[in-house]
């Protein structure tokens, strides 16, 4: 049997910046605005091309009177979430800060609340490093291109078709928008922009110049990488000379990398994948399509494995509160987090193949065997050796399970048997952690 290393391999980046990323592994993402008062989710205004004129009554309207900032950092917290993504202005324009280069802004509404000031201050209250959200298309700016653009909710509407815009301006508007959140509210730590496509990427933002005042304020904040890309393709971080903008981790959207992210010579690049927690973004009243919270501890728990991070989405509605379902499923999650995160936070990859009852993640010398299929007789540790091991332990319980040598398991004298007990059916019907601490070389 080939003996595993307790030195694992790290991730692609040239500085220690990543460094509280790729521990902490689990946050929140944040979808808020006008469109939770429509209630058909965040791209409302491009799927029926909703103009300036008719999008403005929920701006007139909204008044968010159950915003409560220091409870869904609370929620986040119970749930093991360690860090949160808030949009601090979405495509359809409106800031939820109190930006001073625009009037459509949260402090303009029946609320006269910065809501972004606020989630900031909540959050980093309960120890939860905080990123924001922010857009770089803009449908509501008039010198965003409207007609013929593949997403505004102008692009067919013919009376546009002829207008001249400043595109310049606009870039003027969204970096000044940008060096405000640098400035004004304190250290940031991560901008999650989104997203390029089409002509409008790269240096169309001027995403050097703007990267280098990001970094002039929030040297220490962590970018992704969608000032090259959308969802859909992962950017120069992928190759052996990256841009200056290429950003600081790649992040596939509504799924799971197969193999994890490795760059073009091989090796582990940073990254998150970012789902919702039913099917939309923004609130939707209708959808009520959630995914369990069993299902997204094992995606975690799967990202994690292959070096990489979760960021689940939730999406509050139009009076400021997270829906009942997704409270639920985040008090859930933190159920099993309290007696398990030690395999998640800090973790990464192993070097050891998944096994068929579920997956490894290792911190280390510690090995963590995440087993989620019930297994008859004994529970095969493969991949270690018994010289090797020093203690195994129930993780969620620090019981001890010691090595198991008799008539059944003797004929398989390369693998590792543990017994979690008489009664078939796992300790933790969703996933029974065992902790394998390796002898120090």
């Amino acid at each position: 049997m080939k003996k595993v290393s307790v030195f694992m391999f790290e991730e692609k980046d040239n500085c220690k910046k990543v460094d509280w990323f790729v521990n902490d592994r689990f946050g929140m993402f944040i979808h808020w605005g006008l469109y939770a008062i429509p209630a058909r989710g965040e791209w409302v205004r491009s799927f029926e091309e909703i103009s300036n004129e008719a999008y403005q009554p929920y701006f007139d309207e909204f008044n968010p009177v159950d915003y409560n900032p220091k409870e869904w950092a609370k929620a986040a917290k119970n749930a093991g979430m360690r860090y949160a993504v808030m949009t601090a202005k979405h495509h359809d324009g409106f800031c939820l800060f109190d930006s001073q280069l625009t009037d459509y802004k949260s402090t303009n509404t029946l609320c006269k609340r910065d809501l972004i000031r606020e989630y900031l201050e909540a959050f980093r209250a309960e120890g939860i490093k905080v990123g924001l959200y922010y857009s770089l298309l803009d449908w509501h700016h008039p010198d965003y291109p409207h007609y013929g653009d593949r997403q505004h909710p102008m692009r067919n509407r013919k009376e546009y078709q002829n207008v001249k815009h400043d595109f310049d301006n606009y870039l003027t508007y969204m970096h000044g928008q940008v060096e405000e959140l640098c400035k004004n509210y304190g250290k940031i730590d991560l901008f999650w922009f989104d997203f390029s496509y089409d002509d409008l990427t790269g240096e169309a933002w001027k995403a050097t110049e703007l990267v280098r005042m990001i970094r002039k304020y929030q040297p220490h904040v962590l970018m992704d990488n969608r000032l090259e890309v959308s969802g859909e393709g992962f950017g120069s971080l992928m190759t052996a000379n990256p841009t200056e903008f290429s950003g600081d981790f790649v992040s596939p959207e509504q799924i799971i990398p197969p193999e994890g992210i490795l760059d073009e010579a091989g090796n582990p690049v940073v990254w998150e994948s970012c789902v919702t927690m039913n099917n939309h973004w923004g609130y939707c009243a209708t959808d009520h399509n959630f995914k369990s919270a069993e299902m997204i501890i094992k995606k975690l728990i799967e990202c994690v494995s292959k070096n990489g991070n979760l960021l689940v989405n939730v999406g509050p509605d139009a009076k400021g509160t997270i829906p009942a379902e997704s409270l639920q499923i985040l008090e859930d999650i933190g159920k099993w987090m309290k007696g398990n995160h030690q395999s998640i936070y800090g973790c990464k990859a192993s070097e050891i193949a998944k096994p068929d009852e579920g997956r490894i993640t290792q911190k280390g010398n510690k090995i963590y065997y995440h087993v989620m299929e019930s297994v008859i007789g004994y529970v095969p540790l493969r991949g270690i050796c018994k010289e090797q091991i020093k203690q195994i332990r129930l993780l969620e319980t620090g019981a001890e399970l010691k090595i198991e040598q008799n008539w059944i398991t003797n004929n398989y004298p390369d693998t590792v048997f543990v017994s979690l007990g008489e009664n078939p059916a796992l300790p933790n019907s969703i996933d029974t952690v065992i902790e394998v601490q390796l002898k120090e070389k």
